[in-house]
């Protein structure tokens, strides 16, 4: 009896210890004796203790950094570059395979492959245009790694160029033309902002010269129009009698200074003064 409890405990033991569960997150690769028998899905597994073993592969996305290094660039200066790559192992059964048996420890494989793909771009460029042209260094880093991780199972989702750091002095130099760039376009604005205010005062006083142009040929106008109406008026009441408008005149300039003069009602001079007010001699 002693021996069958020792048995049945065993046998618990060992279907107890077979269990795998694989997570939706990962896929399995089952090998009996070291070698590959099944691809395990996400689920329920048992596997038979001490003949089968099942490996879990992640294929989530991951990220790694490739590390800051320093790289010569085509200018001979030495730049810190760093990057980082994110990558996925393809859920497929082949690709998991690939991951495992056509490559040692791939995340290490990666990272090494970025940093040299890096010195290659980078080292053909100059420390300008490698700052000037990130997206081409992404671009081709990614293409790269692409091609490069096919055959492991490796899907290259993205890659960042994080950061290009030139040498200290160097990078001083650059900020000191950047200040220079700065204040040589806020100069520029200010004299445009200068030009603008002097171009608006000429055209106020363009405006008012006009204005008083245009007020001064009104009233010249209106003077011409006056005396206009006076030479009708003369044409009117005085042609042919030139020696009346002369005593009429005379009696103008007399009569400014408040002058009086007496003249007989029966004059000619009575009469016309009259006429022009509208009143008319009473005959007796």
């Amino acid at each position: 009896m002693f021996y069958i409890y020792i048995g049945v405990i065993i046998v618990v033991f060992i279907l107890l210890s077979g269990i795998k569960i694989v997570r939706p997150t990962s896929r399995g690769l089952v090998e009996t004796l070291g070698k590959y028998t099944k691809f395990a899905e996400p689920g329920f597994h048992w596997v038979f203790p001490g003949i089968q073993k099942i490996y879990r592969v992640n294929i989530t996305e991951q990220m790694f950094s490739a590390e800051p290094q320093v790289i010569i660039t085509n200018d001979n200066l030495n730049a810190t570059v760093d990057a980082q790559v994110y990558f996925r192992v393809k859920a497929d059964e082949e690709s998991v395979k690939n991951s495992q048996y056509n490559v040692h420890n791939y995340q290490y494989q990666i990272i090494n492959l970025a940093r040299t793909t890096l010195r290659n771009i980078i080292g053909t460029m100059t420390l300008k245009s490698a700052n000037s042209e990130r997206g081409k260094i992404n671009n081709d880093l990614h293409h790269t790694l692409l091609e490069e991780t096919d055959k492991w199972g490796i899907d290259i989702v993205r890659t960042e160029l994080k950061e290009i750091d030139p040498p200290k002095d160097v990078q001083e130099t650059m900020n000191k033309v950047v200040k220079a760039e700065n204040e040589k376009v806020a100069a520029i604005d200010f004299a445009t902002a200068a030009e603008t205010n002097a171009d608006g005062i000429k055209r106020a006083e363009i405006k008012k010269a006009e204005g008083i142009r245009q007020a001064k040929i009104l009233e010249a106008e209106g003077e011409a129009q006056a005396i206009r109406l006076v030479n009708e008026a003369a044409e009117m009441y005085f042609k042919g009698n030139a020696q009346i408008l002369r005593q009429l005149q005379a009696t103008e300039i007399a009569l400014k200074d408040n002058a009086k003069i007496v003249v007989p009602s029966n004059s000619e001079l009575i009469n016309v003064i009259g006429e022009m007010s509208g009143i008319v001699p009473i005959k007796r």
